[in-house]
């Protein structure tokens, strides 16, 4: 402790209680990716799987159902989040009565988040072997038996690496989000390390969250052989 002391002056000083404290960034972090993946991927996989079932060939062909929601994922993907941050503002205001804090954040992040995730749900489930679709219908499967028993089960695998890579890529936005004003380490790593010359703040911020990306990647990792090894 003493060398940690000396070597990190400034990480101690802010200590880990109180509003600034190392305790209270690491559960907005936790709570910001918690709540937006949430959200966030409830959304994306809604439009993940219109995008599928209304495309052509798919289940439920539907063109008009199918360009809408192309284009909402794509009007969303295309906007920088730095950007969503102070776009979507005077919704965040009226969803939540602000827009500056954690819970504030929790707009921009899930709207960030849920059209690359609903992207990668499209390539995952359009991954499914057709026949096995073809081979239910036959046998006089219902619509949400082919959605529930057949793509998302079949895709189950490549739907945990999606989902791993995503809520990594949510953590980035949560970090940016904290650099503004949210809370979390991305603010811990801003307001009082960069802008404070103070490095050792910011080197043991972006520490922690690699460490949070490492555990996110090992748990999505298992889940995923562990599910793909069922299905063998």
């Amino acid at each position: 402790m003493a060398w940690f002391a000396k070597y990190f002056p400034n990480v101690v000083t802010l200590g880990w209680g109180g509003d600034d404290g190392w305790l209270t960034a690491i559960g907005q972090t936790i709570y910001m990716t918690f709540w937006s993946a949430l959200f966030g991927g409830i959304l994306g996989l809604i439009f993940g799987i219109g995008l599928v079932l209304f495309d052509k060939g798919g289940i439920k062909e539907n063109r008009v159902w199918f360009n809408i929601f192309d284009k909402v994922v794509s009007f969303f993907r295309a906007i920088p989040f730095i950007i969503l941050l102070a776009f979507i503002a005077p919704v965040t205001q009226q969803i939540v009565g602000t827009q500056i804090g954690t819970t504030a954040a929790l707009v921009p992040l899930s709207l960030g988040m849920f059209p690359f995730y609903a992207r990668q749900i499209q390539v995952a489930l359009e991954s499914v072997d057709h026949g096995k679709i073809e081979a239910a219908q036959s046998v006089g499967a219902t619509f949400s038996d082919l959605i529930f028993d057949v793509y998302l089960q079949e895709a189950r695998s490549e739907i945990a690496r999606v989902t791993t890579v995503t809520l990594i890529s949510l953590i980035g936005l949560t970090a940016m989000a904290g650099a503004i004003g949210a809370g979390g380490l991305g603010n811990t790593a801003i307001a009082y390390g960069y802008n404070r010359f103070d490095n050792d703040v910011t080197l043991v911020a972006t520490f922690l969250v690699l460490i949070f990306v490492l555990v996110i990647q090992l748990v999505g990792d298992f889940l995923a052989k562990h599910l793909d090894h069922k299905s063998v």
